[in-house]
């Protein structure tokens, strides 16, 4: 059963009904390899762990009739990229699926194994990305078994640093994006997500940019401060920008947030940007002062247009004796909600209503993070959420809904099996 449907009555061709009689029965065989991937430490700098999981997928693939091959990526110091690739019939839908290899827990996390309770399972990157990954191949194999994925059209990239991106950036995304550009459509096998235990469909990421603020103020005995001679010191000047951006900022879809904040005699920020050292007195007027920060857009056009915000205030209206600067990082793009996204969770809405399951909701994107398929979203047409669902996910809480990989690679085989049949738009 399924959600409350037999999938012997559901509105279904043969070759599908033989999809979820295959899933059923790959479905423990799919949990004693999720727990082998999970075992095997993967953080994102843990380069050898990550290549061991890579090494662990390619026959999986390699079994289904992928060409399979292992993408370096020592220029951007991470490890490198799994890239598995069918050809189907020329002319068809080409299908770019994504995933990742690496997790967010390093091999000095207390969490490192996997456990199971009946149909849920903890353990570091039990859902995010290792399930996903999971959820992919049992949905390939499911194809193979109905004879669907014969005809498809398919490559798979997934990515070894997803967790933390190498740089150069352009090194690191730089096979993600040619893949975007070949494909019609891209799916991605991070986990579903679920209001009040309702699925629902993801058609749009968030991006996620990082700033660091710098005011510069002339330094003195604070008997002076506010004097022409002194000005009004580094701090009161960062102070003056954040409360403009918290009042000047705002706008739909966009949150903007102060990780990170230190000033005095000297703000010295470490090479990971993750500290700030400071030393000062309460009777020194400070001249420097630094605040680091994250904004998350929903398009390129919002976060260019934010980014001039920002820097127009930081760099001008200085207080007296001071002046600021801003730099910017641009990490993950954003995936807009765009027409041909929202009819790729049509045709998925199509296949709920045939398997009898509810129909799936467009999610809030202020709910979902950012990911790997925005890399390619301005390319193509893209599905997000293809995974299990889970919770506690990047903490040690990590836990999967082993249940609805079944319910997620159903869904995804039929899909893949009915974009196989389309003709392809490039």
């Amino acid at each position: 059963m399924l959600g409350g449907a037999s999938l012997a009555h559901a509105a279904l061709g043969p070759a599908e009904k033989t999809i979820g009689a295959s899933v059923e029965a790959g479905y423990e065989p799919s949990v004693a390899l999720l727990e082998k991937l999970v075992n095997q430490n993967s953080g994102s700098m843990n380069l050898a762990g990550v290549k061991a999981v890579a090494d662990m997928l390619r026959p999986e693939f390699e079994a289904l009739g992928f060409a399979v091959r292992w993408v370096p990526m020592d220029r951007a110091k991470r490890a490198g990229h799994l890239i598995a690739t069918h050809k189907g019939k020329a002319g068809t839908t080409k299908m770019l699926l994504i995933g990742h290899l690496d997790t967010v827990f390093e091999p000095d996390s207390p969490f490192q194994s996997f456990a199971r309770d009946g149909d849920f399972a903890t353990g570091p990157g039990v859902a995010d990305d290792k399930g996903g990954v999971t959820t992919m191949l049992l949905a390939l194999k499911a194809m193979r078994a109905a004879g669907t994925l014969r005809a498809a059209n398919v490559e798979v990239v997934l990515t070894g640093d997803e967790e933390d991106v190498g740089d150069p950036k352009a090194v690191a995304r730089a096979d993600l994006i040619a893949a975007g550009k070949r494909a019609d459509v891209a799916l991605d096998f991070e986990g579903l997500s679920q209001e009040d235990g309702k699925d629902m469909g993801s058609i749009a990421r968030r991006s996620s940019n990082s700033w660091t603020l710098t005011a510069t103020g002339k330094s003195g005995h604070s008997s002076g401060i506010f004097s022409e001679k002194a000005g009004d010191g580094a701090i009161y000047e960062l102070a003056r920008i954040i409360t403009a951006f918290r009042k000047e900022l705002p706008e739909p879809n966009l949150t903007f947030n102060v990780g990170l904040i230190g000033g005095g005699q000297s703000a010295e920020v470490d090479g990971d940007g993750v500290r700030i050292a400071v030393t000062g007195k309460t009777n020194i007027i400070p001249p420097v002062a630094v605040a680091k920060g994250d904004f998350r857009t929903l398009s390129e056009e919002q976060t260019q247009r934010v980014r001039d915000r920002m820097q127009a205030i930081a760099t001008s209206g200085h207080l007296p004796g001071t002046s600021a600067g801003i730099a910017f990082d641009l990490g993950y793009p954003s995936m807009a909600p765009t027409a041909g996204n929202k009819a790729l969770l049509a045709k998925l809405n199509v296949i709920n209503a045939d398997l009898g399951l509810p129909e799936m909701p467009a999610l809030d994107p202020l709910k979902r993070g950012a990911g790997d398929i925005a890399f390619v979203s301005g390319d193509t047409d893209g599905l997000v959420g293809l995974g299990p669902t889970s919770s506690g996910d990047h903490s040690p809480a990590e836990k999967v809904d082993l249940a609805s990989m079944k319910r997620q690679a159903i869904r995804a085989a039929i899909l893949m099996s009915r974009l196989a049949t389309e003709k392809s738009r490039k």
